[in-house]
């Protein structure tokens, strides 16, 4: 009787599309449960907190300190927003370069030579263009200065500082934090750099030593405060000699003048009025000689005068 109803129920139509639908069932119930457990175990890892998930993956086994990923060594670059149609028209004066080179670092003012301890920096067409940061950093210092115009000095890793002088107008505020080609201003004139005309006097500071820009174009931070430290280890020799030999000319001057005043005490005791005329005289001219040399304080003031 079993085998007759089993017969039976397998000539049903129904029974084959039956099994078919209870096997599907049975697969989307699994497909389910299946989405349903990744799901789960996405929200626990939502809900760790991200320092745990960070220690996860990033603490070393050694208990050795993590080292940043990215590390700040940007290139130094020009500061101007088109370089294609920069030049160069007054060059960092160095004892090394060739003659031509250092004349052509000497800046003329007030009847004198000076030394540029940076590049001043025009467009082809001398028209006005817009000065960028060369390198990321803080603003230090923002001011206005008879000679060199508006200048801002900023301040980078590596005990590195770029200054920029002869700006006509500026953009930041000193404490503000720029990255690498904001605008700082515009260039303009100044009264120091009258020949340059419409330019941008940048240096780059390594320790407080200047150090030749366009030696370190294209060269990371940590590459110029290592060549600039082996610089100024070299330079103290130069300039000690050159302290050296000018206490050696004062002196003589020094001696000639009681001469002048030891035949002069007739005088003295005829004409006092004079004298003290001529001495008012005499301290004029030193103060307005003062007056035009640079300021010790200004963007250049490290330059030196070229006898």
């Amino acid at each position: 009787m079993t085998k007759l109803k089993f017969k039976r129920l397998m000539r049903k139509k129904w029974l084959y599309p039956a099994l078919y639908l209870s096997v599907a069932a049975l697969v989307l119930v699994g497909v389910f449960w299946y989405q349903q457990g990744a799901s789960d175990l996405e929200d626990q890892i939502a809900e760790q907190p991200q320092s745990e998930v960070q220690d996860e993956y990033l603490t070393n086994d050694n208990g050795q300190d993590s080292v940043p990923v990215m590390d700040n060594q940007e290139n130094l670059e020009m500061p101007v927003a088109d370089e294609q149609t920069a030049s160069i028209v007054t060059k960092f004066y160095d004892y090394d370069a060739s003659e031509e080179d250092q004349e052509s670092a000497l800046v003329l003012y007030n009847n004198k030579y000076y030394q540029s301890e940076g590049v001043d920096i025009t467009r082809e067409d001398g028209e006005a263009f817009e000065v960028t940061a060369a390198l990321s950093g803080t603003v230090t210092e923002v001011k206005e200065d008879p000679l060199y115009g508006n200048v801002v000095e900023v301040k980078h890793d590596n005990n590195l500082v770029t200054v920029y002088a002869s700006l006509e107008e500026v953009e930041v505020l000193a404490g503000s934090d720029v990255s690498q080609g904001d605008a700082l201003g515009a260039a303009g004139r100044n009264s120091f750099g009258q020949a340059s005309g419409v330019h941008v006097h940048f240096e780059v500071r390594s320790d407080g030593q200047p150090v030749n820009p366009e030696d370190f174009f294209g060269q990371p931070m940590s590459q110029i405060a290592d060549e600039a430290g082996e610089a100024t280890d070299e330079a103290p020799t130069d300039e000690a000699s050159e302290e050296e030999e000018a206490p050696s000319e004062e002196p003589t001057e020094d001696k000639e003048q009681p001469t002048e005043d030891t035949e002069q005490p007739t005088e003295d005791k005829e004409q006092p009025t004079d004298e003290e005329t001529n001495s008012d005289e005499g301290t004029t001219p030193g103060s307005e000689e003062e007056e035009q040399t640079p300021d010790e304080d200004s963007a250049s003031s490290i330059s030196n005068t070229q006898a």
